[in-house]
């Protein structure tokens, strides 16, 4: 395999239905008695990467006190605040995007943010490198930098 490339990188944020009931307005909000949060699962990606985020906030056990929903993809916890169903959910900053009209977004600290990174390598025993390198070319090409950013990736520098 070759070595693996960052192409992109994502951060965590919170968000919360458009009419926001519950007020929240920080990740600290979360802690408070009665508010329905709704993260990843503690298998997936996103669910590791909230306890880890909680964690370094030191506020891990009372906002998991809250949670009312574990979900097994990001997508669910999307839909779940935005049809109002919670007060709040940990997603990717690049999926709050497509509800961006149903969803406010809270922003957490960068210094408690997770090191959200995607890679990609051609695997040595492909029978496919050409395809493999031509698709790598383009995902860090000009153009596929400018269609990541869109998407609200965030990018490394160029190498």
């Amino acid at each position: 395999m070759t070595k693996p490339i960052t192409f992109a990188r994502n951060r965590l944020i919170v968000i919360v239905p458009k009419a926001n009931p519950a007020g929240i307005h920080s990740a600290y909000d979360l802690r408070r008695s009665g508010v329905k949060v709704v993260i990843g699962d503690q298998g997936v990606p996103i669910g590791s990467y909230t306890r880890q985020l909680l964690d370094t906030l030191g506020i891990k056990e009372a906002v998991l006190h809250n949670v009312v929903s574990q979900e097994t993809d990001v997508k669910g916890i999307v839909a779940k605040v935005a049809l109002g169903e919670a007060d709040a959910g940990f997603v990717y900053r690049t999926d709050a995007k497509p509800v961006s009209a149903r969803v406010v977004k809270v922003f957490l600290p960068v210094w408690a943010q997770p090191p959200i990174r995607y890679q990609l390598a051609i695997v040595s025993s492909s029978p496919r490198k050409v395809e493999a390198r031509a698709f790598v070319r383009m995902v860090l090409s000009k153009r596929g930098r400018i269609l990541l950013r869109r998407a609200g990736f965030g990018l490394p520098r160029h190498r």
